[in-house]
C-alpha cells in the first residue's frame, strides 16, 4: 500500500508538526535551522532538500510510508523500500523464531493495520473457532476479536478489553496516520457496545498492574497479559510496521493450562 498525496511538501511537514503537538520554534532548534526557514517550508516559499526532509521527519517521528510521501511531494524519489514479508531475509527469520520460542504461551506478528502476518501454534488454538466470514482473508486480528461472532464471544472482560483495544487503535491512528486504520477504527466502534462487567469480571489480582484479556476455555477461565515488540531502526516499509504482540499468563493455572493446551 504505497503511499501517494498531491498536496505540497510543506502542507504535509505542518500536519506532521501539528499531530506532533510541536511548535515551528521547537521543531526547527530540534532540525537545526531556522525559524523562517520552517516557515516558508510550511508555506510553499521554500523547497525543502532531500537531507532536511530526513532531518524532519527524524525529528517528528513520522512512519517510513509517510516518509516516503514527503520526498514524492518535494519531488523526490522515495527513499525507503517496501518488501514483502516473505522477502524480509533474516528479518523474518527473527520474527518467526520469537514466535516460535515464546511457545506454549501464543504470539503473533501483524502489520499496521492488524492484519495477521504470522503467529505460533497457540495463538492458532484461540482463533481456531471463529468463524470464516469473519477471519477473512486476510485475518484482522482486531476485527475477529472484537467481532460479535469472533472471540469476543469467549472474552470475560469484553467492556473493558474493547475499551482498551480502542484506545490504542485511536492512539495508533494519532500517531501513524495509517491508511485504512481510521475505516478499521469505525468499524470497531460499530460492534454493539457490551454491558456491564458480570460479577467476577473485575477486581482481579492483576488489574491493578496492568488489564488482562480473560478468556474462558475447555480448561476454564485463563488470563493473559501482553507485551508489543519493534524492529529498532527499521529501514523498509513492511518492517516499519510490524508488531509482535507475545501473550503471557497472569496466574498459575493459566500456564498450567496453555502448556496443556499446547501438548
Amino acid at each position: 500500500m504505497t503511499t501517494t498525496t498531491t498536496e505540497p511538501v510543506g502542507v504535509l511537514v505542518r500536519r506532521w508538526r501539528e499531530r506532533r503537538r510541536r511548535s515551528q520554534l521547537d521543531v526547527s532548534l530540534a532540525a537545526e535551522l531556522s525559524t523562517r526557514h520552517l516557515s516558508c517550508i510550511e508555506t510553499g516559499r521554500a523547497n525543502p532538500s532531500r537531507d532536511m526532509i530526513r532531518r524532519l521527519c527524524d525529528e517528528l517521528d513520522v512512519p517510513l510510508r509517510e516518509r516516503n510521501a514527503l520526498y514524492l511531494a518535494a519531488g523526490f524519489a522515495p527513499v525507503h523500500r517496501e518488501r514483502a514479508y516473505a522477502d524480509l531475509g533474516a528479518a523474518r527469520e527473527a520474527v518467526e523464531a520469537v514466535l516460535a520460542g515464546h511457545e506454549p504461551n501464543p504470539a503473533l506478528a501483524v502489520n499496521v493495520r492488524w492484519e495477521l502476518l504470522a503467529a505460533n501454534r497457540a495463538m492458532g488454538l484461540f482463533l481456531g473457532d471463529v468463524p470464516a466470514e469473519v477471519t477473512g482473508p486476510p485475518l484482522n486480528v482486531l476485527r475477529a476479536t472484537l467481532h460479535p461472532d469472533g472471540l469476543s464471544r469467549r472474552i470475560r472482560n469484553l467492556a473493558q478489553w474493547r475499551a482498551h483495544v480502542l484506545r490504542r487503535v485511536r492512539r495508533q491512528l494519532d500517531r501513524t496516520s495509517a491508511t485504512g486504520l481510521a475505516g478499521l477504527l469505525t468499524e470497531l466502534e460499530s460492534y454493539p457496545t457490551p454491558g456491564a462487567a458480570a460479577p467476577g469480571d473485575s477486581g482481579s489480582p492483576y488489574d491493578d498492574l496492568v488489564v488482562p484479556l480473560r478468556l474462558s476455555s475447555d480448561h476454564g477461565d485463563l488470563a493473559l497479559l501482553y507485551t508489543t515488540t519493534v524492529f529498532g531502526s527499521p529501514r523498509d516499509v513492511t518492517l516499519d510496521e510490524i508488531a509482535i504482540e507475545t501473550f503471557f499468563p497472569a496466574d498459575a493455572h493459566t500456564a498450567a493450562a496453555l502448556r496443556a493446551m499446547t501438548m
